[in-house]
């Protein structure tokens, strides 16, 4: 028996099932039935069991062995290449090498312990696509000092791509809390971690305008915050040999002495910000009025206290109006606590409250509401009163909503407006921060008692942060991020608040991209992505019985990437199958 296939003229062939004979010495054939109404598919099983084939269902074809996520290991292996990272480390490859790039890699796809990280290496692809193998805890230590001894080239190069002369640098520092008590490093200061009890460890980040990470610094815990301005000068100067930068940082670290220093030294422009005390210095004095503010929310004036300088005062009513409402609860709540200790302290007749233990309370209400300023008090042996400091409270209300830009370029170079926004730029050093310290790369908590590997570990985290930068604005489409936030940023009234774009308020309130995909922060897009597979599959039907081959989960096209329309209803479609791509989507300046 056979299957034959007759055409029809201009109907569609007829399918049919046939028998062939002899007959007279002739070759005869025989019709036993018409197939024409049976599906392509079930005709073809059909012509291969009447030729003796084996069919079984597909499910038992193959087999799969093992199946390890690799969409997200290839979008980030795919940004190193393109960065030129594993380059950036050493030019020719190595043991030492390849385990960092396998901890950095760690470190943006699942954030933990090294030993820890070594584990992620054996249950996703990253340990096959570098080669990486079984690691020991002295291979990973090793690959630690060695990564530190690079340190300072590695710094250098990414200086020479990312900073220029009389260009911006972007500066600040910020703290983690230390768990041991071997670490020279970990000593006690101010947490900014609100970890009590615990030493911590500070580091100051130097980055471009954009916020890229360039440079990072490593100090005891209890060193203050304008003493790590002398290093990371020096490192702009003699490392990078930059001869001319203009230092942009907050009013905490870049204080008066230190401005002083810079002018000293000459080739340091700074940008930072004036102090409350300060502020309230000009006020008194007659150099900043609201009639200043009738027309624009900025004004630039000159102070004697402040020779070679510019000023820009920015006034931004929100601003006031927000502080103001805050004060006011404030002092409300801070009065409704002292009410209670009034009362408390007039109900003891027989044994009176003493001083002493009057003034601890009060100093409970002080810590918590951190009004004290703004209340007189008078304690005395089961005696307590207080009133509000009117004056005060005034004085502070008339610098609400104002701020001073303190700047040292000249108005040629950098307009009154333009130095507002530089300065705001401050922002983009606090995202490192938070990137660092929050899931995406984890620096906390420090377990490193040897102070060499905690500064590797800190550089470790932002190479991790740099990679993480540059696949945040390649993704922006597919992100909650704000697409336009930096355009908008460089047209808009510099003293306003920041707003949103349009596009990122849709995709916030429908969770949907503007292509109506789903929306996704970056930690839950790289968990998308990991249910991309590679596959160890076997076949069954082979004669060894031990066929092998690899095989992944088939991308599908997305619109950042090429024209697509949406599936038809019913049809599985899935992110997770867009971005393996992922290193041919738009590129973003290194």
């Amino acid at each position: 028996m056979y299957i034959d296939v007759v055409p029809n003229r201009g109907s569609p062939p007829a399918v049919l099932l046939r028998e062939s004979y002899r007959e007279a010495g002739q070759v005869r054939k025989r019709t036993l039935a018409n197939l024409s109404a049976w599906p392509a598919e079930r005709v073809e099983s059909l012509r291969l069991l009447l030729q003796g084939r084996r069919l079984v269902p597909v499910e038992q074809v193959f087999a799969i062995e093992r199946s390890l996520p690799h969409g997200h290991v290839k979008a980030v292996l795919g940004t190193f290449r393109r960065l030129g990272l594993p380059e950036l480390l050493a030019t020719k490859r190595s043991r030492q090498r390849d385990l960092v790039l396998g901890l950095i890699a760690g470190r943006i796809l699942h954030p933990a312990s090294k030993l820890a990280t070594t584990r992620l290496w054996q249950t996703t692809t990253l340990g096959q696509e570098l080669d990486l193998g079984a690691a020991a805890a002295n291979e990973l230590y090793a690959a630690l000092d060695w990564l530190a001894a690079r340190q300072p080239a590695l710094e250098q190069k990414l200086a020479a791509r990312h900073l220029g002369e009389g260009q911006l640098v972007l500066c600040d520092v910020s703290s983690s809390y230390y768990y041991g008590e071997h670490c020279p490093l970990a000593q006690f200061g101010y947490s900014r971690d609100g970890k009590k009890g615990l030493p911590i460890i500070v580091y100051g980040v130097l980055t471009d305008a954009a916020g890229r990470p360039v440079a990072v610094e490593v100090f005891p815990g209890n060193t203050a915050d304008p003493k790590t301005v002398e290093v990371q000068i020096e490192k702009l100067r003699s490392r990078f040999n930059l001869k001319r930068v203009v230092l942009v940082g907050d009013r905490g670290l870049l204080t008066t002495a230190r401005l002083d220093e810079l002018k000293e030294h000459g080739g340091v422009g700074w940008i930072t910000a004036l102090r409350s005390q300060d502020i309230r210095a000009l006020v008194e004095q007659g150099l900043v009025e609201r009639s200043l503010f009738d027309e624009e929310h900025l004004a630039e004036i000159a102070a004697p206290d402040y020779p070679g300088e510019r000023l820009i005062v920015c006034w931004n009513p929100l601003l006031a109006d927000e502080r103001k409402r805050k004060r006011q609860e404030l002092l409300a709540a801070t009065e409704a606590q002292l009410e209670r200790i009034a009362r408390a302290v007039a109900r003891r007749r027989k044994k009176l409250l003493s001083a002493a233990e009057i003034g601890v309370k009060v100093g409970a209400v002080w810590n918590r509401f951190k009004m004290a300023k703004h209340f007189a008090v008078e304690i005395g042996e089961g005696q307590f009163r207080f009133a509000r400091k009117t004056e005060a409270i005034a004085r502070e209300e008339a610098l609400d909503g104002l701020y001073v830009i303190r700047t040292s370029e000249p108005a040629e170079a950098l307009p009154a407006a333009e130095a507002v926004r530089s300065y705001k730029r401050l922002a983009e050093v606090e995202r490192v921060f938070r990137g660092l310290k929050g899931l995406e790369v984890l620096v906390r908590p420090i377990h490193h008692w040897n102070e060499t590997r905690v500064r590797a570990h800190l550089f470790l985290c932002l190479l991790a942060y740099y990679v993480e930068w540059h696949m945040k604005e390649s993704l922006a489409p597919l992100l909650f991020a704000d697409e336009e936030r930096r355009a908008r940023g460089e047209t808009r009234d510099p003293v306003d608040p920041a707003e949103p774009s349009d596009v990122a308020c849709q995709k916030r309130m429908t969770k949907r991209t503007a292509d109506d995909w789903p929306a996704h922060s970056f930690r839950t897009l790289l968990q998308e992505l990991a249910t991309l597979c590679r596959n160890t599959c076997r076949a069954n039907l082979s004669k060894a019985g031990a066929d092998r081959c690899i095989m992944e989960t088939e991308p599908t096209a997305y619109p950042v990437v090429h024209s697509f329309s949406r599936p038809e209803r019913g049809r599985k479609c899935r992110l997770v199958n867009t971005l393996p791509r992922f290193p041919v989507l738009p590129s973003v300046p290194m």
